[in-house]
């Protein structure tokens, strides 16, 4: 030491030798610190640092200064455990590397046990920091583990842990996704046999189970529960993490019982707690998170089954896990939660005043003690809402009222939970409102739509969004039950936006993505051009992922979606900062929804539970409301029934037979529901014998409406008219679908039409179609000569060449079978030689300038039960992907006697045309309406109301 300071004394600062006089000086009093000769260690590294100054980068020496400052930091951590050493050691580390490669001396020693691999072994036993820095920390010392590493799986592990915990404060979803993701790769990098295998199952099931609890995904779920078993296996009875295993395995048991109510999985859950808390004894450190958990299970079952003692038990067990706590311990707030909400379900029933005192206390607690930005301040709101609730509902007290809307205001709102949650919560709060009459009612239901709206644009393919849609089963009737309440707040236009933004939500999320922009176009070329791209490469994703099986590919196919999706609203928000553009993409106002009614009155029909009645949007000025005293929502759905059994009768009869059991539906029809509304619209406004379009809600879209008959006489012997004879009748799944078809209808280009026909489905696919080939002819005689018209048929009617056939023609009557799928509506298909035409397939064709459709094919324009707002059919689908004008069909065709109600729709929509005339699909409605006169004596009654007209 005394050699090396003489030689440093002779090397100035500016003498070319002074860095390597500075590591020898600094090396010789390292090697006396880890001898216990010197015990300066931090004038050792100052030598090595200013070294490392005068080696900057490209300097041959700087990868040797870069080691020995990273060795010296290394043994100060060893000695002093200081962990801002180890965490700039891995930093050295990780410039180091990649300076000295492979085969290379300094690499052989930096890689050893006591360089690189102490570095990454201390820096994975440190503490889980979620912080910005602790993340990137790991990330570092990640990449000091290559593939092949056998320290890889344990710091792939320890980033996922520390990312989760960064979800756990803050609830970003991508932190969730990151977390699994590692997850994955460290379960794959530890075979049957490695020592921490269970360690990371449970790690990765635990962030599966956390992603399921944000995003309701039950393919998370059923992900995590074998994972969580095969953990439990490799921790049989004495295995010292057995009471993990059981814990975490129990609380994915109680999520699935909660999903989908299979008692047996409760059951096993509690078996599983009962048997943690006997490894979790008196003093140990876990034990207050076990009595919490097998509180929570009890608290679980004793809502489905009621049983008293349940109830009793979980609060006993809360307590007794809150006495165990510190006042400062982190988990503290979720217990004072927990108990809280079990003491709410006991003052319900006991209606002791202490129970709920004391829930309301340990709620403000928990709150007390969590940022404002935590995601479980959730939990907290919905406890305070659900205790003063439960008060008001004892003592009456207004006060309680309003805190627990405020509550519930607060918990929908609160952006760091997932939107599931929230959704619930929006939804309890409508319930609870429309039950004591409080006058957030319309806030309630505003909040709602806006957060599933919100809910559903992140999943990335339809049908993903249907099944999140219906997985809220018992929120299907708020749109109608929405606008129920704006009219009893007499607010009519405001009822038909909620009506707009609370139905069809499917196919306005997948319009969003074909909007038209010329109005942007002509604003603003770059922002317009920005917009469209990402529209096509969103709906280019939503597109591949509804085929991705892998769960791994699935998770990174919808990382994609989300972050493209981001992309996607950042463009809108700039382009809402325009001029004239600050409603692009929001719900439509009134306003703009009666753009719909320009050709002729909009009759929404909203069925719900609080009132039946009918909103009539004219061409101009305010809606009308209709009221039906005499409808109830149990007599529309009993009205449904009675309508499928008459028309399944009805089909086993001969065709001069009278339908009595249908005359005497479509009475009913005509008297309590469409006689009130043709009252106003003939002596209130006035109109006659002209265009009118029916939007049912819930009930009413399972009803003929179009077909309403009083099947009466006048006095003068003369009968009575009914509905076709004094409107021509359209329906359209919401208003603005009719607005988009209308504005779509600017661009027109040279007809030409298609008939694509299979009476010869494949082998299991139905039984042929007789009158097919004649259903050919005479289209083909009716439609113009002028019109370029082309047949695909038999062995070339293929699902590929239908496809290409809808595309590439503007007018297409489609004559085959049709199958509507009750369950999964996007699967609903008309059947070709080979596979199945499907909804799905049709949706995801954009085709803007097809103009007209005729299905003469079964059940083409039936909705979807789960979610019957959004009208998910395959006439609807159609009409979505470009073909402003459709004839569907409610039930089973006649292909032999429809023949003739397609004959006279044909007869009536070409009459006349001359050579140079223009096919006109707004004479579809038309038609229809004519050709039901013209064939009353010569098709059945079922099958000529099976007919019905959507669009322009």
């Amino acid at each position: 030491m005394e050699h090396f300071q003489l030689v440093l004394n002779q090397c100035p600062v500016s003498h070319p030798d002074r860095a390597t006089a500075l590591t020898n000086l600094a090396w010789v009093h390292l090697k006396g610190y880890i001898r216990n000769d010197v015990q300066d260690i931090d004038t050792t590294t100052s030598l090595f640092r200013d070294a490392l100054v005068l080696r900057p980068q490209h300097h041959p020496d700087h990868p040797l200064s870069l080691f020995i400052l990273a060795v010296a930091l290394s043994w100060r951590h060893n000695k002093t455990r200081i962990v801002g050493d180890i965490r700039e050691a891995a930093k050295l580390y990780h410039e180091l590397l990649p300076l000295c490669p492979e085969g290379t001396y300094l690499h052989s020693i930096a890689a050893g046990k006591k360089g690189v691999e102490y570095v990454i072994e201390e820096c994975n036993n440190l503490p889980t920091d979620p912080s910005d820095e602790g993340i990137h920390l790991q990330r570092v010392v990640l990449e000091l583990c290559p593939l092949g590493h056998q320290l890889r799986p344990r710091t792939l592990d320890k980033l996922a842990q520390a990312v989760e915990a960064r979800f756990d404060q803050h609830g970003s979803i991508d932190d969730l996704d990151t977390s699994i993701q590692l997850g994955r790769e460290a379960v794959s990098l530890c075979p049957e046999g490695h020592a921490d295998r269970d360690t990371y199952l449970n790690n990765l099931a635990f962030s599966l189970r956390s992603r399921f609890k944000y995003q309701d995904n039950p393919n998370d779920l059923d992900e995590a529960i074998p994972l969580y078993e095969a953990a439990l296996h490799l921790c049989p009875v004495g295995h010292e993490s057995r009471d993990f295993s059981l814990d975490n395995l129990g609380g994915a048991l109680v999520d699935r019982f909660n999903k989908r109510g299979d008692i047996k999985d409760m059951t096993q859950a509690i078996n599983l707690y009962r048997e943690a808390l006997t490894l979790r004894s008196f003093g140990h450190p876990r034990r207050d998170t076990t009595l919490n958990n097998l509180a929570l299970a009890l608290q679980n079952r004793y809502d489905k089954s009621r049983v008293r003692e349940d109830l009793d038990e979980a609060i006993d067990l809360h307590h007794e896990s809150l006495q165990l706590q510190q006042l400062d311990d982190p988990g503290r707030h979720k217990t004072l939660f927990n108990l809280s909400s079990s003491l709410c379900s006991r003052f319900t029933q006991t209606r002791k005043n202490e129970d709920v005192e004391e829930a309301i206390a340990l709620c403000q607690e928990s709150l007390a003690a969590l940022s404002l930005l935590h995601p479980d301040r959730f939990f907290s709101y919905m406890c305070l809402q659900e205790a003063y609730l439960s008060r008001y509902q004892i003592l009456y007290d207004p006060a309680d009222l309003s805190l627990a809307v405020e509550n519930s205001r607060l918990a929908s709102r609160h952006s760091t939970q997932g939107f599931p949650a929230r959704i619930i919560i929006a939804f309890n709060w409508t319930v609870g409102v429309e039950q004591h009459g409080h006058v957030s009612a319309l806030e309630a239901y505003s909040t709602f739509f806006e957060l599933l709206d919100a809910h559903l644009v992140t999943r990335s393919s339809a049908t993903s969004r249907r099944e999140a849609a219906a997985a809220f089963h018992d929120a299907r009737t708020l749109p109608a039950d929405a606008a129920s309440c704006a009219i009893r707040c007499d607010n009519l236009p405001h009822a038909v936006e909620l009506v707009e933004q609370g139905r069809g939500q499917q196919w306005s999320l997948a319009s969003r993505l074909r909007t038209p922009v010329e109005a942007l176009e002509s604003a603003n070329p770059a922002l317009a051009h920005n917009y469209l791209e990402l529209s096509k490469l969103l709906s280019s994703a939503s597109q591949s992922s509804a085929t991705i099986s892998d769960t791994a590919a699935a998770d990174r196919a919808a990382i994609e979606y989300r972050r493209l999706t981001r992309q996607w609203e950042a463009a809108i928000s700039e382009i809402r900062d325009l001029r004239g553009f600050s409603r692009f993409l929001l719900p439509p106002l009134y306003t703009d929804l009666q753009v719909a009614a320009r050709q002729g009155p909009v009759i929404i029909l909203i069925a719900s539970q609080y009132s039946c009645s009918a909103i009539i949007v004219p061409t101009s000025g305010d809606p009308h409301h209709v009221p039906l005293p005499s409808v109830r929502l149990a007599d529309l759905t009993n009205l449904k029934d009675r309508f499928a059994r008459a028309i399944r009768h009805a089909s086993t009869l001969g065709p001069k037979l009278p339908r009595n059991d249908l005359i005497v539906l479509l009475r009913t029809v005509w008297d309590e529901i469409m006689l009130p509304i043709v009252n106003v619209l003939r002596h209130d406004l006035k109109l006659k014998y002209c265009r009118i379009w029916l939007c049912p809600t819930a009930a009413f879209t399972s009803i003929p409406l179009h077909a309403a008959h009083p099947f009466r006489t006048n006095p003068d012997g003369s009968r009575e008219s009914c509905l076709e004879d004094l409107y021509i009748c359209s329906y359209t799944p919401t208003l603005s679908a009719l607005v988009r078809s209308r504005q779509m209808m600017k661009k027109r280009v040279t007809s030409s039409f298609v008939t694509i026909a299979q009476g010869q489905p494949g082998a299991g696919k139905g039984k042929a179609l007789l009158a097919v080939d004649s259903e050919l002819e005479l289209v083909h005689k009716l439609v113009p000569a002028t019109a370029r018209h082309t047949t695909i048929s038999g062995d070339a009617a293929t699902r590929a060449g239908a496809l290409e056939a809808l595309q590439q023609n503007t007018w297409v009557h489609l004559a085959c079978h049709g199958k509507q799928d009750p369950k999964q509506p996007y699967n609903s298909h008309f059947v070709m030689r080979d596979e199945d035409l499907t909804l799905l397939d049709i949706m995801e064709r954009d085709i803007p300038h097809a103009e007209f459709a005729f299905l003469s094919a079964c059940h083409t324009a039936v909705g979807d039960e789960e979610t019957p707002d959004e009208v998910i059919h395959l006439a609807a689908g159609l009409q979505f992907s470009g073909f402003k004008s459709v004839i569907g069909t409610l039930w089973q065709v006649d292909d032999s006697v429809a023949q003739h109600v397609v004959k006279a729709f044909y007869e009536n929509m070409f009459p006349d045309l001359k050579d140079g005339g223009v096919m006109d699909c707004t004479k579809a409605a038309w038609a229809l309406n004519r050709a039901t006169h013209a064939t009353k004596t010569t098709v059945p009654l079922e099958q000529r109301m099976v007919f019905v007209h959507i669009g322009v």
